[in-house]
């Protein structure tokens, strides 16, 4: 499960058991009641992993957005026990989405409402892309989000 979490709202998107296909799920409101929105939609699409997007700057630094992306990564890792958490580079995803979508026929403003949820494709859709063509996972795993994580279960 990918999440492209905004300052608004937060795309989520999913992929097949195999890992094959990605696509969206919903958008979420950023606000009080997301963290629970996420919890219930990990619930009940049971993810291996969950792939958050780390905005970085296009040199590759992380910058205030970054700093606040960790904040949220380290709520979700409260939030989500013995989930994996990934931090990915984002760069460029909103951007790929608009892209896409404007290929389809959807104009900026019909892409309002699915924008994210297709930047989180992206960004799921390159997670995946990462560890079929390097056979490692992608990002940076938060220790935290592997706490009380039996490997064994798995």
């Amino acid at each position: 499960m990918a999440l492209d979490w905004g300052r608004a709202r937060i795309g989520v998107a999913a992929s097949d058991p195999e890992g094959i296909l990605a696509h969206p799920v919903e958008t979420v409101a950023a606000g009080p009641a997301a963290l629970a929105r996420i919890g219930a939609l990990v619930a009940e699409y049971e993810p291996l992993e969950v792939v958050l997007g780390l905005p970085r700057n296009l040199a590759g630094a992380e910058g205030p957005a970054a700093v606040t992306m960790r904040a949220v990564a380290t709520e979700l890792c409260a939030a989500l026990p013995g989930v994996p958490i990934r931090l990915v580079d984002e760069r460029l995803t909103t951007v790929t989405a608009s892209r896409q979508l404007s290929g389809a026929g959807r104009n900026t403003r019909r892409q309002r409402s699915v924008i994210d949820q297709a930047a989180a494709v992206a960004l799921l859709e390159m997670a995946l892309q990462h560890e079929r063509t390097t056979g490692r996972p992608p990002g940076e795993l938060l220790p935290a989000s592997v706490v009380g994580r039996n490997p064994a279960d798995e």
